[in-house]
Parts: C-alpha cells; structure tokens; sequence
C-alpha cells in the first residue's frame, strides 16, 4: 500500500474545505475565484447565466383561469333512482345508500327509464329527466342551493378574504 491509495474509513464524514482564508493552503486568497472581474466578486445573482434569457424567463407559465365560483353536481341517473327501490329520493337518502358525497349538490339525469312514480327533491334537473319523471306519474321537487340564489362563496383563493 502506498500513500496515494489511503482513502478515510467507509461511512466516516470529511470536513469541508474552508476557502478564503489567507494566503496560505489550496484555497486562500482568491479563495478558487481566479483574479478580477465580475465573477471574483459578490456582485453576480445565484441564477445569473451570463445575460442569457434566465432558465425562470424562458419556461412558459400556466396559461388558463379556474372559476373560483364553480358550481359541482353529482350526477345521478334514472336507472340508478329505479335500482335504489326508494319512493322519495332527496339528497340526504342517496347519501344513506352512498350513491353521493355528503353535501353534495344532485342533479338528475335522463339515463335509463322510470317505470315506477316517485318523488324527486334534487338541486337540478335536465330537461330528459324531468319530462321522464312527470310521464312515469311523478313529480319534481327543485332544492334551493345551500348557498342561496346568488354565486356560491369562493374556497382557497384570492377572493376568498373579501
């Protein structure tokens, strides 16, 4: 073994090198900065390219805009009213059988057929699964939304704090 082949013992941590620091070892004086100019000096930003178009100016941005105001149903069909074996259906008794989120907002939809009459309180309705209801004998119950009949409060946003 020669001196050259020593190497510190496996998992054993070496201290950094300490640079600046006078004249004397490796790293004094110019501290590996060569000698004058911009780059020997603390005048050059962390993500300075050399007056290249920076990496953070040349990658393209979200372009786009999410509605803070959105309104979300849950969509529930008429093959799955008829499936449920219920002969009044609200928000509350989908949920019981977990056919929708707590609180969450239903619309029904005209999917599938209604041989059967009954009642229906949902926040929406198309067009399809209203006339399907009424011809089966039923009837249509529109829920006001929990939020009143204005926009719905804003969540996680800019306007949220207004």
């Amino acid at each position: 073994m020669k001196i050259h082949e020593l190497k510190p013992a496996a998992g054993s941590n070496s201290r950094g090198v300490r640079v600046g620091r006078g004249t004397g070892g490796r790293r004094g004086k110019t501290a590996g900065r060569g000698t004058k100019g911009q780059g020997s000096r603390g005048s050059l930003k962390m993500n300075f390219e050399g007056g290249q178009m920076p990496l953070h100016m040349r990658v393209p941005k979200l372009k786009g805009f999410k509605n803070p105001f959105r309104v979300e149903y849950q969509a529930i069909n008429l093959d799955v009213i008829e499936g449920s074996g219920l002969d009044e259906i609200s928000p509350e008794q989908l949920h019981a059988k977990g056919l929708t989120h707590k609180g969450a907002l239903v619309k029904v939809l005209g999917r599938g057929e209604l041989n059967r009459k009954v009642t229906v309180r949902a926040h929406a309705f198309s067009k399809a699964a209203e006339s399907a209801i009424t011809a089966a004998g039923g009837s249509v119950e529109v829920l006001p939304p929990p939020f009143g009949h204005g926009r719905p409060p804003a969540k996680g946003n800019a306007h949220t704090n207004r």
